[in-house]
């Protein structure tokens, strides 16, 4: 349960994974404090399986301990915070625990691997909340300063009525087919292939940017290699290593999405393209300080596209660092993440994105992979409504 005393005292943070992404909450943790003015917090305990390789990684970036027990640390009194950043097969049972243990949860996308257990979360969750527990999903990517610039600009209606938006998440560290197994192409532990890990990014952003929601979705799944070597040998992949969707959304919009991890020269592209009635806006992850700028409003003679740098302090979340002109990086984003996350937990309001919208984007994702199944256009049942307030 929630700590209560008469004076304030710093919010303990546990954190649950070492690895890729426990690297960089780590450094958004170390640093937000730096940056902005959040509730004060301590960086407690860091959890892992490998108890040597957790404590090396504690140490490394700034933790006060490590351990290998989750279950035993999220039922500590001086832990407020868990930040869950282990394999997404995990995800289920350790957010319905801390959140029923009376902790605020931070996830990483994908939020679950399955519908089912995206559901059991959203519920939880939920009831946390009436308890003033609070609960979010880590999708970064709205706290790039370029796309939270085009969400302000769309919802100004600089663009007009939205007709279409394109969004292709490609990359190619799965291009070359001697590339090793992992946990990441098995479907009992990553639940699926490139639409999970980064078709999930493009959808949020859809419905992000937009403020609609996916009704409709049809999609295709390939995988390309179907065995890659293992330490015993060759193993079969079950996931997907690209993956295709188009969508029909609330404001009669369409959308498509593109996902793939063998594009062969990308390295971390997302392209998003947002078109409609007086303009048009385009960006892409590997120049993430720029964004493009199309005025449809002004005679033909003057349009085209016009690159903003979004590096001035009345861009978002800009204000924090460096004179104009010097760029920050992908690393940034969980910085922003983790401030947003703390300053509503301050403000006891909602943070967002929430698990309910979560819950969306996985409810869209299945859709996909059902239709791919299937061959057919799917309706996306129950979509909730999403919140999608900035910071």
């Amino acid at each position: 349960m929630l700590r209560t005393t008469a004076a304030p005292q710093p919010l303990g943070v546990a954190m649950i994974g070492y690895a890729f992404m426990g690297k960089a909450h780590s450094n958004a943790w170390r640093n937000v404090g730096s940056y902005y003015d959040v509730p004060a917090f301590e960086q407690k305990v860091l959890v892992g399986r490998d108890a040597a390789q957790v404590a090396e990684a504690a140490a490394k970036y700034g933790w006060a301990e490590s351990a290998t027990d989750w279950r035993s640390v999220i039922s500590r009194d001086d832990i407020d915070i868990v930040d869950i950043c282990a394999p997404g097969w995990m995800h289920a049972e350790i957010a319905i625990a801390a959140l029923e243990a009376g902790k605020h949860v931070l996830v990483e996308k994908p939020f679950a691997n399955t519908l089912a257990e995206a559901e059991l979360m959203t519920a939880a969750a939920a009831a946390a909340r009436a308890r003033g527990i609070r609960s979010m999903i880590g999708f970064n990517y709205r706290r790039v300063p370029a796309l939270a610039l085009a969400r302000e600009l769309i919802s100004e209606g600089r663009l007009g009525t939205l007709r279409h938006i394109r969004a292709a998440y490609l990359q190619d560290w799965l291009a070359d087919a001697e590339s090793p197994m992992t946990w990441r192409l098995r479907k009992e532990t990553a639940g699926s292939g490139a639409l999970g890990d980064i078709a999930s990014h493009a959808v949020d952003q859809i419905q992000y940017l937009t403020g609609q929601t996916v009704l409709e979705a049809s999609g295709v799944l390939r995988t390309f290699v179907a065995r890659r070597p293992g330490p015993d040998g060759l193993e079969d992949v079950t996931v997907d290593d690209a993956a295709w969707a188009t969508f029909w959304l609330t404001g009669e919009m369409g959308a498509s999405v593109e996902a793939s991890r063998v594009a062969t020269g990308k390295k971390n592209s997302l392209r998003i393209e947002v078109y409609g009635t007086d303009g048009a806006l385009t960006f892409d992850l590997e120049n993430l300080n720029e964004l493009n700028f199309l005025d449809a409003t002004v005679p033909v003679r003057e349009q085209g596209f016009r690159r903003i740098l979004v590096n001035e302090p009345e861009h978002p979340y800009m204000d924090a660092w460096w004179p104009q002109g010097h760029i920050i990086g992908w690393e940034h984003t969980f910085t922003h993440q983790i401030r947003d996350f703390l300053a509503a937990i301050g403000a006891g309001e909602p943070p967002t994105p929430s698990f309910e919208d979560g819950l969306q984007v996985q409810r869209v994702l299945a859709a996909v992979e059902e239709s791919a199944k299937n061959k057919s256009t799917l309706t996306v049942v129950d979509s909730v409504a999403l919140v999608v307030e900035g910071a």
